[in-house]
């Protein structure tokens, strides 16, 4: 799975510009804020149908442009195919894949990615939301379906918060309560069982991948957390249902005291394990690193399993904050499928990799 070439028009800081990757390793290289990432940013809004920087598509079109565009020539699934995607305020996007319109959801069929950037450092330290996006981020391109749900909890939630903010200056509110809550719990009872799965998945393949990086001397392990009256997150959606709406009817009263949503898939968490302690907890900054490492490469893996391909691998500015130890770690371990690098102008990346350079500046490539 691959990007072979890829044309930006009004693009963030690119007004018009085309660049042919290699299959393997391509290094972004320049000064700072040029454009490096703008790129990696392109990649990904091709596979996941967004932006990873903002939510907010207008904030992507470049100055004084009335709309952006991305055409990109991929191989995958051992076909040539071609992916384009055209934003313009107030009209939202327009996805077509050989020339068919798909939805956000359905990109994930034809381009898969995984995204490491310095951020993602913190994935062990940080609260429960950003593990939740990991796995909402990976489930969604491989699992059309999951990417439906998600988008429908997300409406539902919103609903349901504005009820409760609301409904002591609209009592008439209160009679839309439940149903939106019930439908919540319906949603969430399905997204439970799909991340729960996944978690399965992540720890099995993070788990060799941790042993070899740590030196043999530490286990990783994770385990999926939610709702506390589920008693089983594999168990039949309808049961999980049933013991979700236990928890809500519990909570209900809370929730109007407090304004929030209590009950939901939106409290759970990816509770991660070295040495069958807490790393969240207890873990050093070196151990969080080489945690995180290990999951994101695991990802990479599940990938791989699920299509046959490995996904585009999207390294932004990630390597400089690793010592040497772990830099050579991921560069060994990133073979077999392609990669886009960025990193400083006056970083050794490229002579490391041996990959193809692209030189960034003002949003021109060379």
């Amino acid at each position: 799975m691959r990007i072979d070439r890829l044309a930006l028009n009004g693009w963030r800081n690119y007004e018009w510009e085309s660049v042919d990757f290699a299959p393997g390793t391509n290094v972004i290289t320049g000064p700072n804020a040029q454009g490096k990432t703008n790129l990696l940013e392109a990649v990904y809004l091709l596979a996941c149908g967004r932006s990873f920087r903002t939510r907010f598509d207008r904030e992507i079109i470049g100055f004084d442009c009335s709309s952006a565009e991305l055409l990109a020539d991929v191989w995958s699934h051992e076909r040539a195919q071609t992916v384009s995607v055209t934003l313009r305020p107030g009209m939202g996007k327009k996805i077509l894949v050989n020339g068919v319109r798909k939805t956000a959801g359905e990109l994930g069929e034809t381009l898969n990615v995984v995204l490491f950037c310095p951020d993602d450092l913190n994935l062990i330290k940080e609260g429960a939301a950003v593990r939740r996006k990991l796995l909402d981020n990976a489930i969604s391109q491989i699992r059309p379906k999951y990417a439906e749900l998600l988008s429908e909890f997300n409406r539902l939630y919103e609903h349901k918060t504005r009820i409760l903010k609301d409904w002591r200056e609209k009592p008439a509110l209160l009679d839309t309560l439940d149903e939106f809550s019930d439908a919540l719990c319906r949603v969430s009872a399905q997204l439970i069982r799909y991340r729960a799965a996944f978690t399965v998945r992540l720890d099995k393949a993070a788990a060799p991948i941790h042993r070899e990086f740590s030196g043999q001397g530490e286990s990783l392990s994770m385990q999926y957390q939610t709702v506390s009256t589920v008693s089983d997150p594999f168990a039949p959606a309808k049961e999980i249902y049933y013991e979700i709406c236990e928890h809500q009817e519990r909570h209900r009263q809370a929730e109007l005291d407090s304004q929030q949503c209590l009950t939901g898939a939106h409290k759970d968490d990816l509770e991660i394990f070295i040495n069958g302690r807490s790393a969240r907890s207890f873990a050093s900054q070196g151990q969080t690193r080489t945690a995180a490492l290990s999951v994101k490469l695991a990802e990479r893996e599940i990938f791989l399993d699920e299509t046959g391909e490995y996904p585009i691998l999207l390294l932004d500015d990630v390597l400089s904050e690793l010592d040497e130890r772990r830099q050579s770690f991921v560069l060994n371990r990133i073979g077999g499928g392609q990669t886009l690098i960025t990193c400083c102008e006056d970083e050794d990346i490229s002579l490391r990799t041996g990959g193809k350079v692209l030189f960034v500046e003002k949003g021109r490539l060379r």
